[in-house]
Formats: structure tokens, sequence, C-alpha cells
């Protein structure tokens, strides 16, 4: 053992995957990504014991909803809608464990519009005039997902607002050579417009000291990016626009001016805490979870692409309201994923949703693969060839063998009843799997890379442990059986955060007796009932089917 010990940390867990715009489905791309570490992360909470909020919801705010509807030839609403539908349909089949996922309804709006008015009575928002690109032949300003352009620090192709390569923002007349996301050939010019700002500059030092103090909850990408932002003066972050979607914002200085959509996502937080919150059986209204009596911690997982807002901007409006609210503290991002090392792409047909993966692979199969080559640190791919040879060469064959030799050797005892013993050995071995495991699972080191890793050693492990106890009956051998049916459980237990199907499958045969299956102390045991785990099945469970179950 390393001496470095699961983490005690047993305050309450707030949960926030990444708003996704409802422009369009997901794809494999999204998930690999913040939605299926986001999901990882909760259930292995849940797994600990502790409470857990976990939730989300669509972002429909966004000008890129008006552009993508516009290119369809259809209203941003339906297209809203739709989307919506589509985007819940493909985090239910790839197993995200939401507690709840808000809707765009009016108390959303009501609760973004509070957050941001107190702000504006306590005059924390500033008029400015500024330069807006604007398209003559409409008479409308083009901001954000209605123009491209090329980022002006890294030269890269950007949309409007924020670069996604370096994450720099270019605001106002900042993007060169913009171009409309609609019609390309579209003429833009520039007028000036008066709106709402954030001076972000006035919240440098407390934003350089929130940093520094959670660094180790940054990763280095993140890390680099505050970094360079913070050696040059901060931008000021526009608050208001003069479009027609989105929330009116209602200050009397910028009549008929809509919120930036960006920033509406810490309160849409709060507003979808409290939803999910609702459904789990407390009663509380949005905020009143995120206030600091509270005490509980946030973990905020979101791409790489918009860690800029979620960094900088929206730490700053929370500290904008004094002591109410507590601040994230962990802010894991991750990078892009790729299909086949090609960038996924709707418009060039070279995408992949989890329901069409999820018709050849099993759901287990798919997670583990996910989190194996998520993009943690740097760009990775999908590989159907490399998916398919993991699972037969280190997942669904290695644990099926090894679930075969315990249900062999349960059988041929003839009665699972009885108790065998559990050395101090084993019990050292146990506290070391879980140590590791927990490692890549919590915070600060959370890793999806390592936890996917770590479950298939165990396999692999345990498997060549049973294969040399084949033959060999649990009466001749009762201590060695008994460690590797401890073993074999613990690791059950410390996958469940990935293989929701086979541990699902596993409690439905009894091997655990409640939902938190690692709870401290609930190995350091000194005998163990032997079992029979279910198997991985080797192709997509029907509809009919138990979770679990060997197809």
């Amino acid at each position: 053992m390393t001496g470095v010990l699961p983490t005690n940390d047993d305050r309450p867990v707030l949960v926030l995957g990444p708003n996704p715009t409802p422009n369009g489905g997901m794809h494999l791309g999204h998930i690999a990504g913040p939605y299926l570490a986001g999901d990882v992360y909760a259930r292995y909470q849940r797994a600990r014991g502790r409470k857990v909020v976990f939730t989300t919801e669509t972002d429909d705010s966004q000008t890129y909803v008006v552009a993508s509807a516009g290119r369809e030839g259809i209203t941003p609403e339906a297209l809203c809608k739709r989307s919506t539908a589509e985007i819940q349909e493909a985090l239910r089949a790839i197993g995200i464990s939401y507690d709840g996922f808000g809707p765009f309804d009016s108390m959303y709006k009501a609760t973004v519009l509070q957050y941001f008015g107190a702000l504006h009575a306590a005059g924390v928002f500033k008029l400015k005039t500024v330069r807006l690109p604007y398209l003559e032949r409409t008479g409308e300003y083009m901001v954000e997902g209605l123009i491209e352009g090329d980022c002006p620090v890294c030269l890269a192709s950007s949309r409007g607002g924020l670069c996604e390569t370096c994450c720099h923002p270019n605001n106002f007349d900042q993007l060169l050579n913009p171009h409309s996301t609609i019609n390309p050939d579209d003429k833009l010019t520039y007028r000036e417009a008066t709106i709402m700002v954030l001076p972000l500059e006035e919240y440098r030092e407390r934003l350089t000291e929130y940093h520094e103090r959670l660094a180790e909850h940054r990763r280095p990408h993140v890390r680099q990016m505050i970094a360079e932002l913070l050696a040059q003066p901060l931008q000021d972050v526009p608050i208001t626009f003069p479009l027609n979607w989105g929330i009116d914002a209602q200050f009397p200085e910028v009549p008929g001016q809509v919120l930036n959509a960006w920033l509406e996502l810490i309160p849409a937080g709060m507003f979808t805490t409290a939803y999910a919150a609702n459904n789990l059986g407390r009663d509380t209204v949005p905020g009143e979870l995120w206030q600091r009596a509270e005490n509980l911690r946030i973990v905020h997982f979101l791409g790489f692409d918009n860690a800029y807002y979620f960094c900088l901007p929206h730490i700053a409006m929370l500290m904008a309201h004094g002591d109410k609210y507590v601040w994230p503290e962990s802010i894991i991002n991750n990078e892009f994923y790729e299909l086949e090392s090609s960038k996924f792409s709707t418009s060039k047909r070279h995408v992949l949703t989890p329901q069409e993966l999820l018709t050849e692979v099993p759901r287990d199969v798919a997670r583990l693969y996910l989190a194996l080559t998520a993009p943690e640190y740097q760009r990775s791919t999908f590989s159907r060839a490399g998916l398919d040879k993991l699972a037969e060469e280190r997942l669904v064959g290695p644990w099926n063998q090894l679930a075969g030799s315990l249900a062999k050797a349960v059988a041929n005892a003839g009665d699972d009843s009885i108790r065998l013993p559990v050395s101090p050995g084993a019990r050292e071995r146990v506290a070391t799997m879980l140590e590791r495991f927990d490692l890549g699972y919590e915070m600060p080191t959370f890793n999806l890379n390592r936890s996917a890793e770590t479950v298939l050693v165990h396999i692999e492990r345990l498997r060549q442990r049973a294969a040399v106890l084949d033959g060999v009956g649990l009466d001749e051998h009762p201590e060695a059986w008994g460690e590797l049916f401890l073993e074999v459980k613990v690791l059950l237990a410390s996958a469940s955060p990935l293989l929701i199907d086979l541990v699902a499958a596993a409690q439905e045969a009894g091997v655990f007796d409640g939902s938190g299956v690692l709870v401290t102390g609930a190995y350091d045991v000194a005998d163990v009932r032997p079992f029979a785990p279910p198997l991985l099945p080797t192709t997509p469970l029907g509809p009919s089917e138990p979770a679990g179950a060997l197809a």
C-alpha cells in the first residue's frame, strides 16, 4: 500500500455536467468526455454512501440554436424540442444517471433573472459602447454562434465570443475575417451598440487566489489557459446583446437586449440542482443548495472548449454575490474525442451515436472502452477494431472465464450458504485494491483512463488466480477460495461506476446487500459467502432481457 488512504470527505456532492446545446443530438464524442466522467464520478460517490445530486439541462438560449435552425430552415423552438428529446435519449441509452434533467421553463428563466438582477441592482455590471458585427440585409447584430472567423490569439478557425482551440475570448469586433454561419455569402459590417458588461479585471486578485488554492483540482491545459489569461488585462465580459433570441435581460439601461447565454449556466445549475433534489425527495428552491451553509462540494465536468467561462467569468459573478454561494471546487475538463482519428462531423456524416453503437455492442463494453480511451489530457480516438479487441482479449473473455470458474466451484460444492475464511493478507490486498480505485475515482486525482485500466488489470489477475484453483473443491482449500471470492466481490463493487449492467445483475443475484457497495469497512471481514458472478454478454441485451443477463 502507498499509505494514501481513500478519501474520507463525506460532504454532500453536487455533480454538474455541461449543459448541452439543443442544436442536434449527441454522438460518442460528447459522451466520452464530460458526460461519462460525471456519471462515473456520481456513481462512485453513491457507492461510497454519500449524498449526491447529479444534474444538467439544455442550453436553449445559445445563438448556436439560431444558426443551426437557420441552416435547416426550421424555427429555433422546433429545433430545441427535437434536439432535447434526442439528447435525453442518448444519455439514457448509455446509462448517464442524472438525478434530474432540468426543463427550460418559466422557473428556469425566473431563476436566471433573479441571479442577474441581484448583480445589476448591486451595480456590478457597467455600460459600455462596443463595435459588433452587423448584417445590413436583415438589420441584425451577429455575435457568438452566428459568426465564424479567425481567432486573434491562435489564428485557428473560431466562432464568435470564444475560441474552442485556445479557449481565449474574442469579444465584440476582435474576431478576424468574420462571416455568417447561416449564409457565408452575407457581407458583414460593424455597428456600435451600448451593452452591459462585467469588468472582469476587477476580480483579478480573487480569481488568482482561488485558482492557486485549487490548482490540483484543475488539469494542465486549463491551468495553462488560466495562467495565459491572468498574465494580461482581463477583458470585459458581455452581459447583454442586442439580439432577438434569448432571455430578456429586463435592464432599463439596455431595453430589449437579452442575456449572454454563456453566463446563464451557473444560475441554470442552481435551478436544475433544485429540480434534481426535488426528484430525490428534498423540497428545496433554486440556489438554496448552493448556499455556503449547506457545506457541499461542487464538481464540474466540462469540455476544454468552454472552460474560460466556468473558470473566470462565472467564478467572478459568484464572487460578486459575496459569501452567499459556494464556488466550484473541482473543474475537470476533457479534450476532443475523434472517430477513427478524424473529427466527428454531423455535416459530413462522420458520426456515431450511442444508440447506433449499442445496437452492436453491450453497454458495459461500450462504457468501459469509452472510459479507457476518454480524451482526458489530449485528443484521443474511437476505434471499432480497438473496441472489439478489448472486449475479446481483456474484458468479456477474461471476465467470463473468471466468473465461470467461480460458478463451477459453487455448483460442485452444492451449497452456496457456507462461509469461507478470509486471511489478514487478503484483507490487506482488498485495502490496496480499494485505495487504487479511490485514487482513480476521487478528486483531485480523478482519471477515467486509469480507473478503466485498473478494472482490466484486476480481471486478469484474478482470472489467473482462479485458473490455479480450477478443479479444486471449496472444502479442499477454503482459505484460498475465500480470498478469491472476496477479491472478486470487491472488484465488482469497484467496477460498479463503469460496468453498470454487470453490477446490477450481481445485486439482483444477491451478491451485495445494498446500494452503498463501497461504504467504509464493507470488506474488512473474516469470512465470505461464495457466489456465482454474472457473465458479461457478448451481444447487446434485448429490450426485455434483464440487465446483466448473458445474451
